[in-house]
C-alpha cells in the first residue's frame, strides 16, 4: 500500500499499522532530540508544515482547496452573502472561498494554534473583513443568532455533543439559509478496547464516540432543516487522501527530507494508515449533508 511504502522509504523497518509512534508530541525517535521535551498540542508548526506539503498551503484535508470549493459552490455564495465557516484549519479555506466567490467569510477554528495561523494568513492576504477567523469552543458552542446567510462546517462534532453544536450552527443562519456539513460517523458503536480502534483514538487524539448518520439527519429535522442531500463521501475521501500522499512521495523523492522531518512524515503516515483502514473496514464513514432552513425570522 502507498502509505506503508512511505514508512518503509523514510523510516526503515517500521511497525505494523496502528502500532507506530503517535503523533504529535510522543515521538521517541532520537532524531527528534531537537524538539521540545514537553508535550505538544495537536497542531505544532512542524506537523502543519508536513500536512500542508501533502494537501497544499493552508489546507489540512484531502483535496485541499479544490475540495473546499466543491463543498462551498452548491451554497450559491456571492459578494452579497455571508458565510459561517466552522473548521477554518490553517487558513486556506476562508481565503480561497472569499477570494474566489467574493463572499464575506466568518471563519471559526477550535484549535488555538490553527486559529492564530489562519487569522495571520487572512491578514497577510489583505482580504480585510471579507475573511476573518476566530476561536470557537465545541464544548460550549455559541455563534451570533441569525447572523449568516449560509454555513459550511467541516467536522465540527469531533469530541463534542452533536445536539448543541448543530443547534448553534442552525441558530446562526438566517431563514432559508443553507448548511453544508461534513462529518465522520459510525454505524455501530466503536469498541475502545479493540486494538485498531484504540490505535485510531490514540493517533487522532479523540474519543471513540461518533454520531450515526441517522441521528444527525434526525437532528436536522428537529432543528427545522430540510435535508436535501445526505451523501456518503468515504470513497472520495480515501481516493483524495491516496492521491495526496502519492504526489507528496513523488516530490520527496527529488529531495529527501532531513531526519527530524522524515520522522514527522512517518508519524503522519502512520495516522493515515489507521484512519483509512478504519474507513475501508467500514468502522467509520465520512458523510456530507446539504440542508436548508425553514425557520422564521426572529420576532
Amino acid at each position: 500500500m502507498l502509505l506503508e511504502s512511505v514508512r518503509s522509504w523514510l523510516g526503515g523497518g517500521s511497525p505494523a499499522p496502528g502500532t507506530g509512534p503517535p503523533f504529535p508530541g510522543e515521538l521517541e525517535d532520537p532524531r527528534e532530540a531537537d524538539l521540545p521535551a514537553k508535550p505538544e498540542g495537536p497542531w505544532p508548526a512542524a506537523r502543519i508544515e508536513v500536512c500542508e506539503q501533502i494537501w497544499g498551503e493552508g489546507f489540512l484535508i484531502p483535496g485541499g482547496g479544490e475540495e473546499v470549493m466543491r463543498l462551498a459552490k452548491p451554497l450559491g455564495l456571492s459578494s452579497a452573502a455571508s458565510l459561517l465557516l466552522v473548521g477554518a484549519g490553517s487558513g486556506g479555506a476562508p481565503r480561497i472561498i472569499a477570494s474566489q466567490l467574493g463572499v464575506w467569510v466568518s471563519g471559526f477554528e477550535s484549535d488555538p494554534d490553527l486559529a492564530a495561523l489562519a487569522m495571520e494568513r487572512c491578514t497577510r492576504a489583505r482580504l480585510g473583513r471579507r475573511a476573518m477567523v476566530e476561536m470557537w469552543y465545541p464544548q460550549a458552542p455559541s455563534f451570533r443568532i441569525q447572523a449568516y446567510h449560509h454555513g459550511l462546517a467541516l467536522e465540527p462534532l469531533r469530541d463534542a455533543k452533536p445536539e448543541p453544536v448543530l443547534a448553534a450552527l442552525a441558530g446562526a443562519l438566517r431563514p432559508r439559509g443553507q448548511l453544508m456539513l461534513v462529518e465522520m460517523v459510525a454505524d455501530e458503536p466503536l469498541d475502545a478496547a479493540d486494538p485498531l480502534v484504540a490505535a485510531w483514538c490514540r493517533l487522532e487524539r479523540r474519543s471513540a464516540e461518533l454520531p450515526t448518520e441517522r441521528a444527525v439527519t434526525r437532528m436536522f429535522g428537529r432543528l427545522g432543516f430540510e435535508v436535501r442531500v445526505a451523501e456518503d463521501v468515504t470513497q472520495r475521501y480515501i481516493h483524495l487522501a491516496v492521491l495526496g500522499w502519492r504526489a507528496a512521495v513523488r516530490d520527496m523523492k527529488a529531495e529527501r527530507p532531513p531526519p527530524a522531518r522524515a520522522a514527522r512524515i512517518v508519524a503522519e503516515a502512520e495516522l493515515w494508515l489507521v484512519r483509512l483502514r478504519m474507513m475501508r473496514e467500514g468502522r467509520v464513514r465520512m458523510m456530507r449533508w446539504h440542508a436548508i432552513s425553514s425557520r422564521r425570522e426572529l420576532a
